[in-house]
């Protein structure tokens, strides 16, 4: 197989996985959202690239997805990820999931 044959053979997967939907898994950002989140256009080009002198950047379809994992993660989400390790609040976050699902009325003000 080449490259990318296995690069459409793994996002396929992955559509499979979740449910025929190509989007972010934590945030349900499309890789367009995705891109126009971090300041650049469908087609990879930079938002107001003249303003801001960025003319020669460009992003790439496959950096802004990853389609690897049991879902698919974008890259803000793996960004936030990074930063909360980084900052070795791992623990942290798990004790915050693990509220969000077992204590999940205690988090929201009473109605």
């Amino acid at each position: 197989m080449n490259p990318l044959h296995e690069r459409f053979q793994e996002y396929f997967a992955a559509l499979d996985r979740n449910r025929q939907q190509d989007r972010c898994y934590i945030c349900l950002r499309t890789g367009a959202e995705v891109k126009l989140f971090l300041g650049f256009n469908e087609d990879g080009l930079p938002v107001d690239a003249a303003e801001y002198g960025i003319e020669d950047i460009t992003i790439l379809d496959g950096d802004i997805m990853s389609y690897r994992g049991p879902r698919p993660v974008c890259a803000v989400c793996q960004l936030n990820v990074d930063m909360i390790q980084a900052l070795d609040e791992g623990e942290v976050l798990r004790e915050v999931l693990k509220a969000m699902e077992t204590h999940r009325e205690e988090l929201w003000p009473p109605r």
